[in-house]
C-alpha cells in the first residue's frame, strides 16, 4: 500500500503559519529567533511559537523548528535551554545540521524528534545510515540528487527513517544551499541565516585594463546570469517521489508571502489527495495544478538534478525578474455576515468594479465583480489604495477568514 506522504510547508511567521495550517499542510516548519537559517524572517519568539505550535495542533498538524545554522563556539550559550523550551511548548521535531548542535540537543532533549537538514549534504546512504546511528528520525536529502540516487539511500536506511525532500521554490546555486558568496561579498553569513542571495544579482566582467567597460557573462546562447536557478516545481511528478520513498514533500518560502503560501500549499494539497485518490485523476488534473500554482509569483519552472544534472538550459533563468501573473489583493479577516459582508485587510490596491478572484482554504475559488465597499467609518468608498487598509466588502459567496483575495496583474 501506498504510504500518502506528508506536505510539509514554510511558515515564516504566525500569519504564514495559519495560512499554511488551513490550505491544507500536514506539517510546517518554522524559526524562532535564533539558530535558524533564515535570520530576515520575522520569526518566532518563545510565546508566538507556543501559540503557533498549539493552533497547528489543534488542526492535527505537526511543527518542525530549525536549529540548522552551523554554529561557531559562541552560538553554544542558551541552545540546551532553548531546545528545552521548545520542547516544553510541543514541537514535533528540530531541524539540525551541524554535529555539534545535533550533540546539545541528543542531550538535552533525548526524547524529541531530530532532523538532519539538507544544509548537512545528505547525498548518500552511508552518512544516512550514520545520522542514524546518532538518533535521526529523518534525512532532508540534497538538493543534487536525483530519484535514482533517492531511491538507493531507501533501499540501504532503516525502514523507520524517513526521507524528506524539496519540491518546490527557490534553489540555492550553492552545493546544497552551503554559500560563501554572501559572506564574502557583503559581510552576512549565509551559513547563519543572513544571506544576501547575491546568486539572484546580475553580474557583468570588467576587465582591468578597460575600466568602466562591462561585458556580459556568456552562459549559453539565451541568458546573461551566473549563480541564478530558476525554481523547482515537481507537481507533475508527485509519484516519482512517492516511488522514490519521499515521504515529505517539503516547500521552499520562509521569507515568502502568505499568498505564495497559500496559493502553492493548495495546488499541491489537491495534487496528493487526487493521486492518493487515483492516479488516473491526478494526471486529468496536473493542468489544472499548474495552473493554479503558477498564480504565485515564480521564476521559470525545473525539475532540477531529478531526473539528472540539468544544463544550463534546464537550471539557468534568462530574465531576473518574477514572473506575476495575479496579484494578491486582500485579507478576509472574519467570517462573513447573512448579506455576505466581510471585513478584509488591503494588501494591493482594486476597486469597485473589477473582477477578482477568491481562493478559499478550502474548495474551489470563485470570480465575482467588486459591488459595494465601506471603510471603517462605514462610508461608502470605491476603491482601497491604502497598504492594509481595513475595510468591508459584499461578497458574492460566504468567505470564511484567512480566505484570500486576488486579481489578474494587467497585461498593458
Amino acid at each position: 500500500m501506498i504510504q500518502k506522504p506528508e506536505l510539509l510547508a514554510p511558515a515564516g511567521d504566525l500569519e504564514k503559519l495559519k495560512i499554511a495550517v488551513l490550505y491544507g499542510a500536514d506539517a510546517v516548519y518554522i524559526g524562532g529567533e535564533a539558530y535558524g537559517l533564515r535570520a530576515k524572517a520575522k520569526n518566532f519568539d518563545i510565546e508566538t511559537m507556543k501559540e503557533g505550535i498549539a493552533f497547528a495542533h489543534a488542526h492535527g498538524v505537526k511543527v518542525y523548528v530549525t536549529a540548522n545554522i552551523y554554529a561557531h563556539n559562541a552560538d553554544f550559550e542558551g541552545m540546551a535551554e532553548y531546545f528545552k523550551q521548545v520542547e516544553s511548548i510541543g514541537a514535533d521535531a528540530l531541524l539540525i545540521s551541524d554535529l555539534g548542535v545535533f550533540s546539545v540537543a541528543k542531550e538535552a532533549v533525548p526524547n524529541l524528534e531530530i532532523h538532519v537538514s539538507t544544509q548537512a549534504n545528505n547525498t548518500n546512504y552511508k552518512s544516512a545510515q550514520m545520522w542514524y546511528r546518532l538518533g535521526a528520525k529523518r534525512i532532508v536529502v540534497a538538493r543534487e540528487l536525483s530519484l535514482k540516487e533517492i531511491k538507493q539511500i531507501r533501499q540501504n536506511i532503516p525502514e523507520d527513517m524517513e526521507i524528506e525532500a524539496f519540491v518546490h521554490g527557490a534553489m540555492c546555486i550553492s552545493y546544497s544551499g552551503r554559500c560563501l558568496l554572501s559572506n564574502y561579498l557583503s559581510g552576512r553569513d549565509a551559513n547563519k541565516g543572513a544571506c544576501a542571495h547575491p546568486c539572484r544579482w546580475k553580474y557583468h566582467l570588467v576587465e582591468e585594463t578597460r575600466p568602466g567597460e562591462y561585458m556580459p557573462i556568456e552562459e549559453n546562447e539565451r541568458g546573461t546570469y551566473i549563480y541564478n536557478s530558476k525554481d523547482l516545481c515537481m507537481l507533475e511528478h508527485i509519484p516519482d517521489l512517492i516511488n522514490a520513498g519521499v515521504v515529505s514533500l517539503k516547500i521552499e518560502g520562509r521569507m515568502k508571502t502568505p499568498f505564495y503560501v497559500g496559493t502553492v500549499i493548495k495546488a499541491y494539497r489537491m495534487a496528493i489527495d487526487d493521486y492518493m485518490e487515483s492516479p488516473q485523476k491526478y494526471q486529468n488534473n496536473i493542468a489544472l495544478y499548474m495552473e493554479e500554482v503558477s498564480k504565485a509569483s515564480h521564476r521559470d519552472y525545473t525539475t532540477a538534478f531529478y531526473y539528472g544534472k540539468p544544463d544550463g538550459n534546464q537550471q539557468v533563468y534568462t530574465n531576473n525578474s518574477y514572473i506575476r501573473e495575479y496579484d494578491f489583493i486582500g485579507m478576509v479577516k472574519q467570517h462573513s455576515d447573512e448579506n455576505y459582508c466581510a471585513v478584509v485587510e488591503q494588501r494591493n490596491k482594486f476597486s469597485v468594479g473589477e473582477t477578482i478572484e477568491v481562493m478559499p482554504a478550502k474548495g474551489e475559488s470563485f470570480s465575482m465583480k467588486v459591488g459595494n465597499m465601506w471603510n471603517e467609518q462605514g462610508e461608502k468608498i470605491l476603491s482601497a489604495p491604502h497598504p492594509q487598509q481595513i475595510l468591508k466588502v459584499q461578497f458574492s459567496k460566504p468567505v470564511k477568514q484567512f480566505d484570500m483575495m486576488r486579481k489578474a496583474v494587467s497585461k498593458s
